[in-house]
């Protein structure tokens, strides 16, 4: 993929939010996307929803929008070299005083799961800004219940943490910009940042991002992609691994990787560095290879911050119920002028899978 290529992509999913019928270019096949040749990949044009989405079939949205991974993919294409000089580098600046993204810093790890890691994604003083933010807030850290949804404390994971809202300072902020024009996930798709500490032995036992209840997926849907970004360096230890990564037998490890990091591909905490990976397919179906843990700390301690990012957007709150006659988006009633209701009837009416967005507009059901 050129870098040409990548702008008009990038400008065509912008100008497409909002409209429930321009065209997007989309995978056709997503095993080939994430494949051991992810370059090979088919392409059609594909009718875009109103949240951006884009609709095949009766088997719901299909998350083009949220997959080019442009950003990410482009240090392991065939294209790369044409970052070489710093003209090349795309600028896109997040604020003032913020360091612009420099795709030739971003290294492919592994394809199943998708996972990319940026060199020095965080600058030191961003690093120590987020610490000095948490360090007197800290709770020991929870985990959602498989059945209720609700938050637990357990064994499983032993760090303390706390979260840090969107709009702290500039700082935060800055960083927010900065990981949705990586990902090109919007931001009120993310969580608010999560600050972690790991002191001696404290560990995440291996685990999934995406939700098994209903309750968490009410707001924003399955978390459809993760950055872990790390604050500090780890003397020994605190490795993020991936058991069930197709990559885990070309990794070579010495006596400084944990008996831990072993067990799968891993990757070292190293201060400034950002690791993005992703719990869905491109059809929007979890993916097992995305089960991941933090290593004990054997040596030190580790500080990371976790950025979940979800299907759709959670700031929002959560939609109205199927028996609920509303429009969802205030563009409706001249979408459904537009015939947009026989166009494209999932987005706009619903299916099994989900009440549409625009019933109301559509005459698909009655309020009292």
């Amino acid at each position: 993929m050129t870098y040409q290529r990548l702008i008009r992509e990038r400008r065509l999913i912008r100008s497409t939010i909002g409209n429930p019928t321009p065209l997007l270019v989309c995978t056709r096949k997503p095993t080939s996307f994430h494949g051991r040749n992810p370059h090979t990949k088919t392409t059609e044009q594909v009718p875009v929803n109103g949240d951006g989405t884009a609709e095949r079939g009766e088997g719901g949205r299909e998350l083009c929008k949220l997959w080019l991974l442009n950003l990410a993919h482009l240090r392991s294409s065939p294209n790369a070299s044409i970052y070489s000089s710093k003209e090349s580098v795309l600028k896109l600046v997040t604020g003032a005083s913020s360091p612009p993204l420099d795709p030739t810093r971003v290294t492919q790890i592994s394809w199943s799961p998708r996972a990319f890691v940026y060199r020095g994604f965080l600058t030191d003083e961003e690093c120590d800004h987020l610490i000095l933010l948490a360090k007197d807030k800290l709770e020991k850290s929870m985990v959602a219940d498989n059945d209720s949804g609700k938050s637990i404390e357990s064994e499983v994971r032993t760090s303390s943490g706390m979260f840090i809202n969107k709009g702290q300072d500039e700082v935060v902020a800055a960083i927010e910009a900065r990981l949705a024009a990586w990902t090109f996930l919007p931001p009120e798709n993310g969580e608010a940042i999560q600050i972690l500490h790991y002191e001696h032995g404290q560990k995440y036992e291996p685990h999934f991002d995406y939700f098994h209840d209903k309750a968490n997926q009410e707001l924003g849907g399955h978390r459809v992609a993760t950055v872990l970004m790390y604050l500090s360096n780890v003397e020994k230890g605190g490795e993020t691994v991936f058991p069930n990564s197709e990559a885990k037998d070309r990794q070579t490890k010495g006596d400084d990787w944990s008996n831990c990091a072993k067990e799968g591909y891993a990757v070292k905490p190293r201060k400034g560095d950002a690791l993005l990976f992703f719990s869905l397919h491109p059809d929007a179906n979890t993916d097992p290879s995305s089960l991941h843990g933090s290593c004990p700390v054997i040596e030190g301690e580790k500080w990371s911050a976790t950025k979940w990012i979800h299907v759709r957007s959670f700031d929002s709150p959560a939609r109205p119920t199927s028996g609920d006659c509303v429009d969802e988006n205030p563009n409706c009633a001249a979408w459904a002028v537009r015939g947009e209701c026989e166009k494209n009837p999932i987005y706009m009416i619903g299916s099994k899978e989900g009440a549409g967005y625009c019933r109301k507009s559509c005459k698909a059901c009655s309020s009292k």
